[in-house]
């Protein structure tokens, strides 16, 4: 008995007595990218994603949707919840595809409902792109997801080059247009915005990790959305900025490790007390 309480002493003393770490600095994207590609080909320079964490994204801009009608970018937040974006063109052969299917795939083994809980936003930063091109996209994609009544929640925009370039730049998206080849060379990624429309998390590459969009929509959503499980795993994985994903906080983990095993413990020490207490009785 005196054993496991001097063992739970000990355990809550690890679990919550340590303080944290600072996190070690990471080198900035633009020192990251700096150090790995020193000479980039001269259709690559000047492209790119600046982060721009906490910006206010314009949202009196004007598109057209994939029914060829005008919409502010605005009524994507009527609802008071997140907004995932993803800046691609509909004609390009290769990349922007595997964007939007790395958003589909992804979003299918997250319970999160879009039209419900969340909305997708497509915008295609070629000013020749049609509504037209854009039914197209948005057909195949929701198809694809295969999830009944969600259709309201994907949208696929075009607009004048005027619109979007105060987007891209508001979220610092940049990219270029090679006359040789007649194609956008541009990064890949997405972005998540808060229901005020303010930039809450960047997602690089094709592939997005089901935890990695589940937690960024839950803390773009002011924990409005989600569930419990949500907020524990908040609490062991945090954001980094510097790679675009969620990663485990060790220390987070042992204190709810060691937590755990307090509760745990003094439940059994609970259990022996009062089995005591009915022998002696």
């Amino acid at each position: 008995m005196k054993l496991c309480v001097a063992t739970l002493f000990f355990a809550a003393l690890a679990a919550f007595g340590q303080p944290g770490q600072p996190a070690p600095v990471q080198p900035s994207l633009r020192e990251q990218d700096s150090r790995l590609n020193p000479a980039l080909p001269g259709a690559l320079k000047g492209v790119g994603i600046d982060q721009k964490l906490n910006a206010q994204v314009p949202l009196d801009l004007t598109f057209r949707d994939e029914y060829g009608r005008n919409v502010q970018f605005s009524s994507f937040f009527a609802g008071h919840k997140p907004v995932i974006l993803a800046l691609v063109y509909y004609r390009c052969p290769m990349l922007c595809t595997q964007i939007l299917s790395g958003v589909e795939s992804g979003l299918k083994a997250v319970s999160l409902d879009p039209g419900k809980d969340f909305q997708v936003v497509a915008v295609s930063f070629d000013p020749k792109d049609t509504p037209e091109t854009a039914a197209d996209k948005k057909k195949m994609y929701v198809r694809r997801y295969g999830r009944l009544n969600t259709a309201n929640g994907w949208h696929f925009l075009t607009g004048d080059e005027q619109n979007i370039k105060a987007l891209t730049d508001a979220v610092g998206f940049h990219y270029t247009y090679d006359p040789a080849t007649q194609q956008f060379a541009h990064a890949s990624g997405i972005m998540i915005l808060t229901p005020g429309g303010k930039l809450s998390r960047y997602f690089y590459g094709v592939e997005y990790a089901p935890r990695d969009l589940r937690l960024g929509l839950v803390e773009a959503s002011n924990e409005k959305i989600g569930s419990p499980v949500d907020q524990i795993l908040l609490f062991c994985y945090h954001y980094d900025p510097a790679t675009g994903k969620y990663g485990a906080v060790a220390m987070n983990s042992v204190r709810l490790a060691g937590g755990a095993f307090v509760l745990i413990c003094g439940g059994l020490l609970v259990a022996v007390f009062f089995r005591e207490r009915k022998k002696s009785s």
